[in-house]
């Protein structure tokens, strides 16, 4: 099997796909479901992040990977290392998805970086997403995915991305308490059509990939992040930065914490551990289109 240092990957750099969807009510309603809350549908407008129901993936099932997700090669890059995660992303919010409206995604990688930390070679792509209706911009979207090697998850492996994504949480101003259970993990990857392994499939997890529990997905804590800055009632986020740094597991319960700062918000997860699992920044500053 070829290395993924040296397979020219280079090529796939420039590539785009596009695609359409309508904003449709059902996923919105799953959302308020999964998050045991009224979400506002009344107004006609979908929450910040919302996008992430729509354009869900359909690759057919005789073309998943081992680990659920659709083998490599098509839009993303035949990155010959077989763990993946979603490292985070950042996004600006320039006007809200309206309920009923027809969208189109277009997206385009616009990175591919090779590094190597204590856990081995790690891949790192990144994907641009502009969201828009009718030709008008709604939502721009920075994608970063991380590839990693077959070694079992460690505490050294933990440690060389969060060096690889750097940053230090602030004394919290608000705290909430969120007990994961495996029913909340299936809803959001039902609801997102994510048939990634790691996130409901308890054997695969813990005998393939090494984890002691089923992982809770990363824009699963990005929603309940931005869900309770929203729930503030300080005004609209125009941005949204959030860097994974280590996995938190569906066995103990997590803290979503929230610090206040002049243009927005700073906010972080933090696992039993005591550790950042995810830090996340809200900008409420209008970004220019």
């Amino acid at each position: 099997m070829q290395s993924a240092r040296t397979l020219d990957l280079t090529g796939w750099i420039g590539r785009s796909e596009q695609s359409e969807d309508v904003v449709t009510k059902a996923p919105l309603r799953g959302l308020e479901a999964l998050l045991d809350q009224d979400i506002g549908l009344d107004s006609g407008l979908a929450p910040p992040l919302a996008h992430w129901l729509y354009f869900l993936p359909t690759a057919w099932q005789s073309a998943l990977d081992r680990d659920g997700h659709p083998v490599r090669g098509g839009f993303l890059p035949p990155v010959d290392l077989p763990r993946r995660m979603w490292a985070g992303g950042k996004l600006v919010f320039h006007a809200p998805l309206m309920i009923g409206s027809n969208i189109t995604k277009r997206s385009t990688i616009t990175r591919i970086e090779e590094k190597t930390g204590e856990s081995g070679d790690l891949v790192f792509v990144t994907v641009a997403h502009e969201i828009s209706c009718a030709g008008r911009l709604l939502v721009e979207e920075w994608q970063d995915i991380v590839y990693r090697g077959d070694t079992i998850s460690s505490p050294a492996a933990a440690r060389s991305l969060a060096r690889a994504l750097p940053g230090e949480p602030r004394k919290a101003d608000a705290v909430r308490r969120v007990c994961p259970s495996t029913p909340l993990l299936f809803r959001y990857s039902a609801l997102t059509f994510n048939s990634h392994r790691i996130h409901f499939d308890r054997d695969y997890a813990r005998d393939v990939e090494g984890y002691p529990g089923l992982v809770v997905h990363g824009p699963l804590q990005a929603t309940l992040m931005m869900t309770m800055f929203a729930a503030q009632n300080v005004g609209s986020a125009c941005s949204f930065e959030f860097r994974a740094r280590k996995p938190l597991f569906d066995r103990d319960p997590f803290n979503l914490c929230l610090a206040w700062a002049a243009d927005g918000a700073d906010l972080w997860t933090v696992g039993p551990d005591g550790e950042q699992a995810i830090s996340a920044r809200v900008g409420t500053a209008r970004v220019a289109a």
